[in-house]
């Protein structure tokens, strides 16, 4: 197989995205986590330029965080008129000690006129005298004609006369950059099998402005070049950079090239695994790797599934470590209860009974406002609930309510009190709770009231809590649907509760959380609660 050579940049260009912040830190959990993957090469950053990435190169010195994949600084060409011997940036990229060093260089000549303010010959000994000092120095050098294809359909000659500056200087790859993200496939593809003759390796790295950089990113594959550029999960300022597990995926299980290899079966985990450390939500809808990649919500498919997977399923998802998911809806017909039943342990053989029943009153649910193909654990709950012949439960809840006390002339001051009576095993306990807020104060309550009972409750967090109107013409006697999101810190679960107000409906997803995470702790039921 052709090898692709795999360049990541999620801790330079992806660190650009609108609300990331990585500290030096961050960049070492995520570098180590892009060795893990088996990328090839990645980019720390750009010293003497920022210092946060000056230091994680100082730090990276003593103490590697890659086992595989080998390190690259970015940096600038040399200043227009000055000796590259004396240029700062230049002296902090070799400081940095990167074995590789990946240089950026004006490649369309409006840009080198009207943003470096000089001509075109300057621009091209800028390129030379920094990649043969560099060299001389023992790196790697490769070189990022930044805007190139913008500059190419502008001034071709141009374009190409950078290529050939950077190939006869000794760059080992020219990776040709899509800078404003504007290209569309067929125009790279015809451009990159031009600048094929130069005769130097070619890569790619692409912005996704137009929602074209993994097609346009393998359109370049297509015509030639064997290096490519991305982040990630895609991210990157404006509407981000290549994603480069997309790339990937489609180049390695869809065209048969050599990418990463087997370390692709990582590819979900580490991306959830990064998300969490830039604190931004994975998309749920991200190729390959999202949590809805392989979900299926109509009846139709589910019946399809249950025959053959491969029918609706374009690769097996376990090829990227994803896996295959059925979404539970008014959509579903007896075969997603099947499937879902086995999906989550439960053994429904045998039950066709119990099948329809759940089928007529997720339905119903429905219909008047719950939702169950983003709160499986709600669904297990009523499924058991069938099976069974009653609902799981620990505790009995005897009765709750909550208050809320404004203090005028004191805005955002005001005091949430709960207090919820419950029966367990171990009798009557009646618990109050403050709180920000009535939802905040109920939850802090129940949790008193069980905790003695129950210690395995203290590792429960909400981590999430979503709020929807379902018929907002009612105004404030529109009904509320709310979905609660919690976390052992080994796993997640999530629960669904409707109502005619946020508190009533918060309720019934909090017991539902709370009961979902004793049934998997292995909690004994028994005996029933006492009075």
């Amino acid at each position: 197989m052709t090898r692709i050579e795999v360049y990541d940049v999620t801790l330079r260009d992806g660190a650009q995205q609108e609300g990331i912040n990585l500290s030096v830190a961050d960049k070492f959990a995520i570098a180590r986590l892009l060795d893990e993957l088996g990328i090839h090469v990645v980019e720390g950053g750009w010293p003497g330029a920022i210092p946060r990435d000056t230091q994680f190169f100082a730090e990276a010195r003593e103490r590697t965080p890659f086992r595989r994949a080998r390190l690259a600084a970015f940096g600038a060409t040399r200043k227009v008129g000055v000796p590259v011997e004396s240029d700062p940036q230049v002296r902090a990229l070799l400081d940095s000690g990167a074995p590789i060093v990946t240089l950026v260089a004006k490649s369309d000549i409006r840009h080198v006129e009207r943003a470096l303010r000089t001509d075109g010959e300057e621009n091209l000994a800028m390129v030379r005298d920094t990649i043969r000092h560099l060299r001389d120095h023992g790196r790697e050098v490769l070189l990022d004609a930044e805007h190139f294809f913008d500059g190419y359909r502008y001034d071709p000659t141009y374009a190409r006369a950078v290529v050939e500056a950077a190939a006869e200087a000794g760059a080992r790859t020219v990776v040709l950059c899509d800078t404003n993200g504007g290209m569309l496939p067929n125009w790279v593809g015809d451009i990159v099998a031009d600048i094929m003759s130069v005769g130097v390796p070619l890569g790619m790295h692409a912005h996704n402005d137009t929602g074209c950089a993994v097609a346009n990113t393998l359109a370049a594959v297509e015509a030639g070049a064997r290096h490519i550029q991305g982040t990630i999960n895609g991210y990157g300022e404006r509407t981000g950079n290549a994603d480069l597990l997309t790339c990937v995926a489609n180049l390695q299980l869809k065209l048969g090239f050599d990418c990463l290899g087997d370390d692709l079966l990582q590819a979900s985990h580490i991306a959830h695994q990064i998300a969490e450390i830039t604190n931004i939500s994975p998309f749920a809808r991200q190729p390959y790797v999202g949590a809805s990649a392989f979900a299926h919500k109509a009846g139709l498919h589910a019946s399809a599934i249950r025959i053959d997977p491969d029918l609706y399923q374009h690769i097996e998802p376990k090829a990227v470590g994803n896996d295959m998911r059925m979404l539970v809806s008014d959509m579903a017909g007896r075969a997603s209860i099947e499937l879902k039943a086995r999906e989550l342990g439960v053994n429904v053989s045998g039950r066709p009974d119990v099948v329809a029943s759940v089928t007529q009153k997720v339905k119903e649910a429905e219909a008047i406002g719950y939702t169950y193909d983003a709160a499986d654990a709600s669904f297990e709950l009523l499924l058991r609930e069938e099976l069974e012949g009653r609902r799981p439960s620990f505790f009995d809840v005897e009765s709750w309510r909550a208050q809320v006390e404004e203090r005028p002339g004191l805005p955002g001051d005001g005091i949430a009190e709960a207090t919820v009576k419950v029966r367990t095993p171990k009798g009557r306990i009646v618990r109050t709770g403050e709180g920000n807020g009535p939802v905040n104060a109920l939850d802090r309550a129940l949790r008193e009231a069980l905790l003695p009972t129950f210690p395995e409750i203290a590792e429960f967090e909400l981590i999430d809590f979503k709020v929807r109107i379902l018929d907002s013409m009612q105004g404030t006697d529109a009904t509320i649907r709310v979905l609660i999101e919690t976390t052992d810190g080994l796993t997640s679960w999530s629960t669904v509760g409707v109502g005619s107000d946020v508190v009533a409906a918060s309720w019934e997803a909090l017991v539902d959380s709370i009961t979902w995470g004793l049934l998997h702790h292995e909690i004994d039921r028994g005996p029933r609660p006492v009075g």
